[in-house]
C-alpha cells in the first residue's frame, strides 16, 4: 500500500548511516518523488562533491547546500536525502524544521565504517577512515542532529527497506495523533 505524503521528508545523518538508499526505499514505497541534495549541487555545479570540496573549498559547497535546501522547500512532497554536513549551518535546520518532517538516521560508528570503507568519494574521510576517525568527525555533529531532527530511526541492523518501514510508520502513527 502506497503511503501518501503531504509535506517533504528530509534525512539527515552522518555519511554511511544509509540516508540515500532509505531515500530510494521511501520513493519506492510512497510513490514520491525523491532526491539527493549531494547529487543536486554536483548537478549545479557540474562536479563531483570531492572536486567540490578540492576546487572551492567547504564553505562553497555549505553555500550551494543552502541554496538547494530552499529550492526543495517549495517543491512538495518530496523524499530528500541531505549531505550528513546540513545541519553545521543553522539556516539550513531552520529550513528543514520548516520544510517539513526531519529524520535523524543513526548507526554506530563501526557500521558506518563498514559501510564507507574503500571509498575515496567522501572528502571529509580522507584520514579517517577508522572508528576513531569516524567518531572524531560525527562527536561534534550529533548535536545539531538532535537539534534539527523531529525523529531519530537506527539503520544498524536493517535494510533500506526496513528503514523506511519504519519512518512510514511513524508518520502513520504522528498522522493519527
Amino acid at each position: 500500500m502506497l503511503m501518501k505524503l503531504i509535506e517533504n521528508i528530509y534525512l539527515i545523518g552522518f555519511m554511511g548511516v544509509g540516508k540515500s538508499a532509505t531515500q530510494r526505499a521511501l520513493a519506492n514505497m510512497t510513490g514520491a518523488p525523491s532526491v539527493d541534495t549531494d547529487e543536486l549541487i554536483e548537478e549545479k555545479l557540474g562536479l563531483t562533491i570531492s572536486d567540490i570540496f578540492d576546487k572551492y573549498g567547504e564553505d562553497h559547497f555549505r553555500k550551494t547546500e543552502t541554496e538547494v535546501l530552499k529550492e526543495l522547500t517549495e517543491k512538495s512532497p518530496l523524499i530528500v536525502s541531505c549531505g550528513g554536513g546540513v545541519v553545521k549551518k543553522e539556516e539550513n535546520i531552520e529550513i528543514l524544521k520548516k520544510g517539513g518532517k526531519v529524520f535523524y538516521l543513526k548507526a554506530d560508528p563501526k557500521v558506518i565504517l563498514s559501510r564507507v570503507e574503500g571509498r575515496d568519494t567522501r572528502p571529509l574521510l580522507k584520514g579517517h577512515m577508522s572508528v576513531e576517525g569516524i567518531n572524531e568527525l560525527l562527536l561534534p555533529r550529533i548535536p545539531f542532529y538532535e537539534k534539527a531532527k523531529d525523529f531519530i530511526v537506527r539503520t544498524d541492523d536493517k535494510t533500506p527497506s526496513e528503514v523506511a518501514a519504519d519512518i512510514i510508520a511513524i508518520l502513520e502513527k504522528n498522522a493519527e495523533n
